[in-house]
C-alpha cells in the first residue's frame, strides 16, 4: 500500500474538486497513482451523471463578464437541480472559471466552449467530475458573447439574471453604461428598436391585436387599425430605445441616451433569466 500524504490528497482535490475523503479513498484504491485516482473520480462522476440524466436542472447561476479591454463580453448559464448547490462557493467558482475561459478564448458557440480545457480537462468532462462530487445534475446550458467598442455587463444579485450590452463608443461615464445594462435586465426588451423586431413577432402581435378587438365586438373593418395601435404600444413597451427609462419615467431610453451623447449607439444586447 502506497503512503498517501496530505499533499497528495490536496493535489487531487485541486485537480478534481472532489472532497478530501473522496480523494483519499481514490488514491488508496489507485495505490497512490495520481492519474488512476483522477480516472476513478471521473468514472464516479460519469456514473452519477448517468443516474441523474433524466433529472431537471432548472436552478443555477447566470454570470456575465467583460474582458479587461472592455471590448468583449460573455454570458454563461451553469444549471443545477437545486438552489442550494447554485449558491455553493465551489459551484460558483466552477461557473466563473468557465466564464473566464470563454472570455479568453472567444469560442464560436456552446459546444466549442465545452471542448475547451479547464485545468487540462475539457469543460464538459470537468462538469461530469463535479456531478460526482455533489451527486446532482450540472449542465452548462447557455453561452453567448458580444464584441463592440465598449461592452457592459450586469449581473443581478443572486445570479439568476444577467445582461450584456454593446455600445458604439467607449469613454463615457461608467454609470451610463450600467444604466442601460440594468434597463435591459429589468425590462426584457425584444429588440433595440422597432425596425429590429423579428417580422414573425410583429405578425403574431397583429393577429393577437385583431383577435382581442374581435372578442371585444369591434367591427371587422376596424380590426387592422386597432391592431396597429396595439402594435405601437407593443413597440413602446418591448423595444429598448422606446421603453420608459426605469430611472426616470419622463424619458424614453432613446431620450436618455441622447442626453448623454447624441452619437452613441447600442450595437446589441443579450439577456438571460432563470425560470422566466
Amino acid at each position: 500500500m502506497a503512503n498517501i500524504t496530505t499533499e497528495d490528497v490536496v493535489r487531487l482535490r485541486k485537480a478534481t474538486l472532489a472532497g478530501m475523503m473522496d480523494c483519499k479513498r481514490a488514491l488508496e484504491e489507485a495505490d497512490g497513482d495520481f492519474n488512476k485516482a483522477v480516472e476513478i473520480i471521473r468514472k464516479k462522476g460519469q456514473a452519477v451523471a448517468n443516474k441523474r440524466a433524466d433529472r431537471t436542472a432548472t436552478e443555477g447561476a447566470v454570470l456575465a463578464k467583460v474582458c479587461p479591454t472592455g471590448k468583449h463580453g460573455a454570458i454563461i448559464v451553469l444549471n443545477s437541480e437545486t438552489d442550494f448547490v447554485a449558491r455553493n462557493a465551489e459551484f460558483l467558482k466552477l461557473a466563473n472559471n468557465i466564464l473566464d475561459i470563454a472570455l479568453a478564448n472567444k469560442p464560436a458557440d456552446l459546444e466549442s466552449l465545452k471542448s475547451l480545457k479547464l485545468d487540462g480537462t475539457p469543460i464538459a468532462e470537468k462538469i461530469v467530475e463535479y456531478i460526482g462530487v455533489i451527486g446532482e445534475k450540472i449542465e452548462l446550458s447557455f453561452y453567448d458573447k458580444i464584441e463592440a467598442p465598449y461592452v457592459q455587463a450586469y449581473v443581478h444579485p443572486g445570479n439568476k439574471l444577467a445582461s450584456l450590452v454593446g455600445f458604439s463608443k467607449a469613454g463615457l461615464d461608467l454609470q451610463f453604461y450600467k444604466d442601460i445594462a440594468m434597463q435591459v435586465a429589468a425590462m426584457n426588451p425584444v429588440a433595440i428598436d422597432k425596425e429590429d423586431v423579428n417580422p414573425e413577432i410583429i405578425a403574431k402581435e397583429i393577429e393577437i391585436g385583431k383577435e382581442q378587438a374581435r372578442q371585444e365586438g369591434k367591427p371587422e373593418e376596424m380590426l387592422e387599425k386597432i391592431a396597429q395601435g396595439k402594435l405601437n404600444k407593443f413597440f413602446k413597451e418591448s423595444t429598448l430605445l422606446n421603453q420608459e427609462f426605469t430611472k426616470d419615467s419622463k424619458l424614453t431610453v432613446r431620450q436618455y441616451i441622447q442626453s448623454v451623447d447624441k452619437e452613441i449607439k447600442i450595437t446589441g444586447f443579450i439577456r438571460y433569466a432563470l425560470n422566466s
